[in-house]
């Protein structure tokens, strides 16, 4: 099979992001300028990008189930569907997504002339459902004042977590992409004693350091979200949250974004979230943070989108007969120890 190049779905976690949602409208030619905005999407990064080289400037474009087919027809990447609506003791919502555009740079004027430049091409085409404006936060901490994220897989483990291998070969390279946006009840939380605090996290709010088996209580947030497979392995996915809020309007909050080859690991962390692990023993976390955004989105390579025109995507190449036949990755167990933290893992910058 011929070499592939993934978007920048595992680059360098960004001090500044933007997170556009959009919905590819009926009618008028949208269609039409949707793909042939797929084929000049590499051009247009490089174009704002040039304007600071040291400004790490990346777009990963995802597409929802329902688009894929206007847009695409198939084949269809196997796993690729809605996002499931979750009823729990709280309630995570499926909301309109048919693509995605998630913006990262070092400098927010880098990220907001790339969504200007993203949207004029756009204009008439898309409309923007959502649209949030990311921030790193003091020490890497989000808003509830907990430094998250610090599990995610690093190196070749993070290529492995987030890339589709060859139980999709059609799609190899891809990656599927989950995001929700959080609201949180900023009031309620600070009322919270620390250690309570503490206890629903799961780790030590100064320190970062976390809470031991023994004293972690199994409704803490980094104990319900890691899951292994059936030896035992973890199954990581790559998260690269940012705070958000709007002052005036007493509006904090986090937003969620978590990559990985498979929708399903994903999914049974947010099961064990929402519906619990056992089923009632639920993340205490949302009794103060609410999600109002749910969308699924698969995130073709770089090499699929630059082939992209007008008429369609560019045809599949035939893949070589071969004696093994990979199948779709197994379902996960349910439960284990780790962390899903919401926000972004810290790093050097």
């Amino acid at each position: 099979m011929e070499s592939v190049e993934s978007q920048a779905v595992a680059a360098k976690l960004s001090r500044s992001a933007i997170f556009l949602v959009g919905t590819v409208n009926e009618g008028g030619g949208a269609v039409q300028t949707v793909r042939a905005f797929c084929g000049d999407l590499s051009g247009i990064i490089r174009a704002v990008g040039f304007r600071d080289l040291d400004g790490d400037l990346s777009c990963v474009m995802g597409f929802g189930a329902a688009a894929w087919g206007r847009l695409f027809g198939t084949p269809a990447p196997k796993e690729l569907h809605p996002f499931r609506e979750i009823n729990g003791v709280h309630h995570a919502p499926s909301t309109p997504g048919d693509v995605l555009f998630h913006i990262r740079a070092r400098r927010p004027d880098l990220c907001f002339e790339l969504a200007t430049q993203i949207m004029l091409r756009l204009d008439g085409a898309v409309t923007v459902v959502d649209e949030t404006h990311g921030f790193k936060f003091f020490d890497d901490r989000d808003v509830l004042g907990f430094v998250d994220g610090t599990e995610n897989p690093t190196g070749q483990a993070c290529v492995d977590a987030v890339l589709i291998g060859k139980e999709d070969p059609d799609f190899a390279g891809g990656s599927y992409v989950i995001v929700q946006k959080y609201l949180h009840d900023m009031k309620a939380w600070n009322d919270v004693p620390v250690e309570r605090q503490e206890n629903i996290i799961g780790r030590k709010k100064l320190s970062d350091i976390e809470l031991l088996d023994g004293v972690k209580p199994s409704y803490a947030h980094n104990a319900l979200t890691s899951i292994n497979d059936e030896n035992g392995n973890a199954l990581d996915i790559l998260r690269d949250n940012m705070p958000f809020g709007t002052v005036g309007k007493g509006e904090y909050g986090t937003y969620f974004i978590g990559y990985a080859r498979s929708p399903s690991r994903t999914e049974l962390m947010l099961d064990n979230m929402f519906l619990g692990d056992p089923p009632g023993n639920y993340d205490r976390l949302l009794d103060f943070s609410t999600p109002v955004t749910g969308s699924l989105f698969f995130c073709p390579t770089v090499t699929f989108l630059d082939g992209v025109t007008s008429e369609g995507a560019p045809a599949a190449e035939p893949e070589p007969a071969s004696s093994e036949t990979p199948g779709p990755e197994p379902t996960p167990p349910r439960r284990s120890d780790g962390t899903l933290n919401i926000g972004p893992l810290k790093q050097e910058a």
